[in-house]
């Protein structure tokens, strides 16, 4: 039976356990798609990543990035997480950057010290919610008609949309009816306010995936990167901030964003948990 190298990391923590858990699973490019399907189901994590040989000559290795229900072109902590078990294989870049391969194309990623980066992608989706969809949300997470200030669509490969509220206790009290939400993917930001809120941050994030195996994501780069877009092309946050993420689920993921010139980096630190081998 065919073995192959295995790590299961902490991202967007710099300590095991307060993160989001992403599986890694190189050398995989004997697995078949079902394989990889079937394996992710189990693990029952909100991503697992099987590391490939690239096909495209630019790239430095190539990543496919599967849920329990589906796989995804691109996702933010399986990016970070994924590269970090690249590079502590011993993987080394071509050039200055690394270059990931996956299904929305190329994406750079970069060190940041002992952290990684990844530059946020091109939307695939973006403007203002409808009417319907907006009110589903609203209802679905359990606010007042007045409670979301803003909405987007900040759709980066993994179908998320976004609403602000006005105050992060109202994030936080969140309890979503996921019945209602099916088939969405649903980010929820406020601004911290530095005299109430003691969080060494400037948003709250909550992520909802309804139907997934893990509703709820304890820190996501996906999201987070489409919502950066969206916030620095309105002038809604500075040009560099930090957002927590996982507060409400015991977590303590803090997601790093910065933009330089036209480009906006996501950032953070990843964690070893475990590893050994898999067979399968």
């Amino acid at each position: 039976m065919p073995t192959f190298d295995f790590k299961q990391l902490d991202v967007f923590s710099s300590v095991s356990l307060k993160g989001n858990p992403l599986a890694v699973v190189l050398g995989a490019d004997s697995l078949s798609e079902q394989q990889m399907a079937d394996f992710a189901k189990w693990t029952n994590l909100s991503e697992t990543t099987f590391l490939l040989t690239p096909r495209d000559p630019r790239a430095d290795y190539r990543v496919r990035i599967f849920t329990t229900l589906q796989e995804l072109p691109f996702a933010g902590h399986p990016t970070l997480g994924s590269c970090h078990a690249w590079l502590q294989a011993g993987g080394g870049a071509q050039g200055e950057e690394i270059i990931q391969e996956c299904e929305i194309g190329l994406v750079r990623i970069r060190r940041q010290g002992d952290e990684l980066a990844f530059i946020a992608p091109p939307l695939l989706r973006s403007g203002p919610l409808d009417a319907a969809l907006l009110e589903r949300v609203r209802l679905g997470l359990g606010l007042a008609p007045e409670a979301i200030v803003r909405s987007q669509w900040v759709d980066n490969g993994a179908g998320w949309l976004a609403v602000m509220l006005s105050d992060r206790q109202a994030v936080l009290d969140l309890q979503p009816d996921y019945a209602q939400l099916l088939g969405l993917a649903v980010g929820v930001i406020a601004p911290c306010d530095p005299a109430r809120d003691a969080v060494d941050a400037h948003f709250e994030v909550r992520a909802f995936i309804a139907g997934d195996g893990a509703p709820e994501d304890p820190a996501t780069g996906s999201l987070n990167a489409g919502v950066a877009q969206w916030l620095l092309g309105e002038g809604l946050a500075p040009s560099r901030y930090v957002v927590s993420q996982g507060t409400a689920m015991g977590r303590a993921g803090r997601i790093r964003i910065e933009r330089q010139d036209d480009e906006i980096w996501v950032g953070g630190a990843v964690a070893v948990c475990i590893e050994g081998r898999l067979q399968l």
